[in-house]
């Protein structure tokens, strides 16, 4: 159900993607996850092509974490704000982070191997229905990630790869 890449760069870590529908704690989730009482960065799947975007996301997040550069205070709000294509970070987090009216969430974890204890207790705080990480393209909503990643009608057919290039390229434009 859930999807676990090893990161290339950083062997040693893991990303693990989890989707989940019909979310009826979303607020609270939210609330957890400010506090610091759930080691994740929730995502608003709407918002996502695929789920390589996140781990484009994670995998410069961790980066920038190891040479100490991250633009904000924790891994999962750096998370989130890599998948932006802008530099502000309120703007990511109204763009990418879950409110507490969303009924689908994904739930990224970066962990080392053997963190898989961390999985199941992240699991147990959400009341929804998890689904495979691939239904995340049957929730995206097109038209507003045209609009966010600013996508021209050449690019449409392509649409991963140009939001992954808006969201590498933000920081030398």
């Amino acid at each position: 159900m859930h999807h676990t890449q090893e990161l290339e760069l950083f062997p040693d870590y893991r990303v693990t993607q989890m989707l989940f529908k019909e979310v009826k704690n979303a607020a609270e989730l939210r609330q957890n996850a400010v506090e610091g009482k759930i080691n994740a960065a929730l995502i608003n799947p709407t918002m996502l092509v695929n789920h390589f975007q996140v781990l484009v996301a994670a995998n410069k997040a961790l980066h920038l974490q190891i040479i100490g550069k991250m633009k904000t205070r924790s891994l999962n709000s750096e998370i989130i704000f890599n998948l932006s294509p802008a530099n502000k970070i309120s703007e990511a987090f109204k763009s990418f982070g879950i409110s507490g009216a969303d009924d689908s969430v994904l739930v990224v974890v970066v962990h080392n191997k053997d963190e898989t204890q961390l999985l199941s207790d992240i699991t147990a705080k959400v009341d929804g229905r998890q689904v495979p990480v691939d239904d995340i393209s049957s929730l995206s909503d097109t038209a507003k990630i045209k609009k966010l990643y600013k996508i021209t009608p050449q690019e449409e057919k392509c649409l991963l790869d140009a939001v992954v290039c808006r969201m590498a390229t933000k920081d030398v434009m």
